[in-house]
């Protein structure tokens, strides 16, 4: 059962939850190396500002696409003259849940780019559970939304590759072949739908990005990544594709045993972000989980984006409740706001 939580509460729990970068580490002692920086400094400058706007949203049936556009301007978008690539998270179809960003979503998103002064855009993708994504992309209704507004989409798993040498080394991966039509782009957005997680707590637009590693060279689920440590990977995909734009599918989100096998909840909202950290802790405390207790986004908050909510500049309208209790497996109780439970042991992934 999910249960708003009061305009006033959420901000009083914000200014509570300190995020700075001084305490971003505390969570990560598993995979965090202490004796040295784990990214190259030179590859990551001082962070600065972000901007997030939390956009009510209650359809995805009426003017989305003019919502779409207030948001991306509210948080500063410029993809004038650029190659813009849209990453939803298209994983797998189950007509009885909600596992992946809405197509009406990406549909809008594309038209709302062209109107901002996109020279391209493209939807692009690689489903980590299904290798025939020809039927993930008619099931869930993507292939029709996309030839509405006749837009492009590129599968991941299978595009041409190139490799990238690592910038930051959570895992001993040292590089990863990722695709040109990733590599190419000049914005990368990444579309999350606004999802728990029964190994990471929550999956948002950082957790979104292991759809762009290529299954056929890192197996199926990225089975590659989960070896490597799943919250490690995170870290590193992230800081090598270095999203510019972030828009959570959070109008109908997922609770409980996500990615997969939770239940849909109604949170009615989107969340767009100029910085990809920020606008993933910003997601977390709109399903009332602390950012602070979830270690990969405070490590992230170190290097690749904002996570201090001080350095993090609201934009958008007042939805008036902004978070919305999302259940929790019982692993992850510890991530509710306010919560006094220590993390339990968590089960292995899969190799």
């Amino acid at each position: 059962m999910s249960h708003p939580v009061d305009r006033r509460t959420f901000l009083r729990r914000s200014a509570i939850a300190v995020l700075g970068v001084t305490a971003a580490g505390l969570g990560a002692a598993n995979y965090v190396q202490r004796r040295r920086v784990p990214w190259d400094r030179d590859a990551f400058g001082p962070l600065g500002e972000a901007r997030v706007a939390v956009v009510r949203a209650t359809s995805y049936s009426h003017g989305l696409e003019e919502t779409v556009l207030d948001g991306l301007r509210a948080v500063g978008a410029d993809v004038g003259g650029a190659r813009v690539l849209l990453k939803p998270n298209l994983v797998e179809y189950d007509p009885g849940t909600t596992i992946n960003t809405d197509p009406r979503l990406v549909a809008a998103t594309v038209a709302a780019m062209r109107r901002l002064g996109a020279a391209e855009v493209i939807v692009a993708e690689g489903p980590g559970h299904r290798r025939d994504t020809q039927y993930v992309l008619t099931a869930t209704g993507l292939s029709s939304a996309l030839a509405d507004v006749d837009a492009a989409f590129v599968d991941l798993n299978t595009d041409a590759v190139t490799a990238r040498r690592l910038r930051s080394h959570y895992t001993k991966l040292g590089s990863l072949w990722l695709p040109r039509s990733v590599v190419e782009a000049d914005v990368v957005v990444s579309m999350p739908k606004m999802k728990t997680h029964h190994w990471a707590g929550v999956t948002l637009s950082l957790k979104n990005l292991f759809g762009c590693v290529p299954g056929r060279i890192y197996g199926w689920p990225k089975n590659a990544l989960h070896l490597a440590g799943l919250e490690p990977a995170i870290l590193d995909v992230a800081a090598a594709i270095r999203p510019a734009l972030a828009i959570v599918d959070g109008i109908v989100g997922m609770e409980g045993n996500g990615p997969i096998s939770g239940t849909p909840v109604a949170s009615g909202v989107l969340i767009f972000g100029n910085d990809p950290v920020a606008a993933d802790v910003v997601a977390a405390r709109s399903m009332n989980v602390d950012p602070e207790r979830v270690p990969y986004l405070m490590e992230a908050g170190r290097f690749l984006g904002q996570a201090d909510l001080e350095q993090i500049r609201m934009e958008g309208e007042d939805p008036g409740q902004e978070a919305t209790d999302f259940a929790l497996l019982p692993t992850f109780a510890h991530l509710r706001v306010g919560s006094s439970a220590e993390p339990a042991p968590l089960p292995e992934a899969p190799g």
